[in-house]
């Protein structure tokens, strides 16, 4: 039985979690993956930054960080989220809150899809994709209203 958690370090409350986890499956479904175990870790700016300068010897904050355990069709992960710069790049990015997060999220699940965006090319793909994914989520939340 797949396994999708949400979990936090700080204190945070995920909303609308029965749209998101179906939403997640469907993105996983899309690129021929099956969800073994997924958890999301949603925390600080300092608590990532700790796990970035440990694990990857990364002196900055970021957004997101994908520990991915997976086989070559199954997904096992963990991906830890800094609500701190969520907030801030929305603001930056003049979205709401709850959107740029969905974009985080998502974007942690295509990189588990084996998407790639080191390149400008492989950038602009990912954010085509974030976009269908967010518009599909978007719809869904429409059709429960």
């Amino acid at each position: 039985m797949p396994i999708l958690f949400f979990t936090h370090e700080i204190k945070f409350t995920l909303k609308q979690k029965s749209l998101l986890k179906p939403w997640i499956e469907n993105v996983l479904k899309q690129h021929k993956k099956k969800l073994n175990s997924l958890t999301y870790v949603f925390c600080s700016d300092d608590y990532l930054l700790e796990i970035n300068q440990g694990f990857l010897q990364h002196d900055f904050y970021t957004d997101i960080i994908t520990f991915d355990y997976s086989s070559k069709t199954e997904v096992e992960s963990e991906i830890y989220i800094s609500i701190d710069r969520v907030k801030e790049n929305a603001s930056v990015l003049k979205v709401p809150f709850e959107q740029e997060l969905h974009r985080v999220m998502v974007h942690g699940v295509l990189h588990l899809c084996g998407m790639k965006d080191k390149t400008k090319a492989q950038q602009a793909d990912m954010r085509a994709e974030e976009d269908k994914q967010l518009k599909q989520l978007k719809s869904k939340k429409a059709k429960t209203k």
